[in-house]
Order: C-alpha cells, then sequence, then structure tokens
C-alpha cells in the first residue's frame, strides 16, 4: 500500500533533521497523491533536482512505493527553476521539498538504470 505524499513528506522532514540538514517545504501539493520533487542546495551555488523515478523503475518485486531520478545534477538555481516550472504546469499538485545539505547527500532512493 502506498503511503499518501503528505505522510511521505513528514516523514523525510524529519529523516533529514535527524541526518543534520536544513529542509523545508518549498511547495506544497496534494495531501493523497502530489508527484514529489526534492532539490539539494549543495551550498556552493549548485543545486540537482530529484523528481518521481518513471513506472518502468518498479516491478512486483520492489519493496518500495517511492522512487526517485536524478534530474539535474550540479547546476545553478534558475535551470533547477525553469524546470520546476514547466512540471508545475503539466501537475500543479506536485510538491517542491527543499533540501540544504553541504554533502549532497539527497535521502532518497534512487532507482537503478536498468
Amino acid at each position: 500500500m502506498r503511503v499518501t505524499s503528505g505522510l511521505w513528506v513528514s516523514a523525510y522532514l524529519r529523516r533529514a533533521a535527524a541526518e543534520g540538514c536544513f529542509t523545508s517545504v518549498g511547495k506544497r501539493g496534494a495531501e493523497e497523491a502530489g508527484a514529489i520533487f526534492v532539490i539539494v542546495n549543495h551550498l556552493d551555488n549548485k543545486f540537482s533536482l530529484y523528481g518521481p523515478a518513471p513506472q518502468t523503475a518498479f516491478d512486483d518485486d520492489t519493496g518500495s512505493d517511492r522512487k526517485f531520478s536524478l534530474l539535474i545534477d550540479r547546476e545553478n538555481e534558475q535551470l533547477v527553476l525553469e524546470k520546476l516550472e514547466r512540471e508545475k504546469k503539466f501537475d500543479p499538485d506536485l510538491w517542491v521539498i527543499e533540501n540544504e545539505d553541504r554533502q549532497g547527500r539527497a535521502l532518497l532512493e534512487i532507482a537503478s538504470e536498468n
């Protein structure tokens, strides 16, 4: 059973805080099933963006109900914001989580490239 987006985000915020990251909700999406995007601010004027993994990353044996793909890696903030604006036009109910971590930890389950 898939947990709601709101519950997943709450758990993510707690985990990030426990890991010593400063994390906040930049945009609150649909509580039940809004897509979740995570911005990682590397604190060196570089940003990464993670979004939902494609459905092909899931199979019957998948233990997790949410996996992510790296969409933008260590680019300027404007590029990340432009990508998110395009995504919001497609899905206005999405969530945007902002995570500041000098080590660049996303704290997400990343889908394999297979």
